[in-house]
């Protein structure tokens, strides 16, 4: 039995070739835990890469499932994610910031820990 890679290792000439040459991404819309969701089914002549990100995004899915199921490096599928949101075959959805106000009271953190340290 041969062992499997786990992950690509970033072949540079398949990734120059995924990626069409880029090797950044404009903008920062995608961070490790932002849900994508797949707004149109793959339609024919689409790139490989994409007709798998729409097939795992029926239902929201963060970019890093989507980079370990293609086993590609982050940046790649940020860039791939890239292409299909300029357009509009996918949305974006980033998870909310917690605000100061949803946050526990400091004070009760530190008796859960005296608390826990206690058993």
């Amino acid at each position: 039995m041969t062992p499997r890679r786990p992950v690509d290792t970033g072949d540079p000439d398949r990734l120059y070739t995924v990626t069409g040459g880029r090797s950044r991404v404009d903008d920062d819309s995608f961070d490790l835990v932002t849900l994508i969701v797949g707004e149109c089914e793959p339609t024919a002549g689409m790139q490989s890469e994409h007709v798998r990100i729409l097939e795992l995004c029926r239902h929201p899915t963060a970019v890093v499932e989507i980079s370990a199921e293609l086993r590609l490096p982050v940046m790649v599928v940020r860039i791939l994610l890239g292409d299909l949101l300029a357009t509009g075959r996918i949305t974006a959805r980033h998870p909310r910031a917690a605000r100061s106000a949803e946050l526990p009271d400091s004070a009760l953190l530190k008796e859960v820990l005296h608390g826990l340290r206690n058993l």
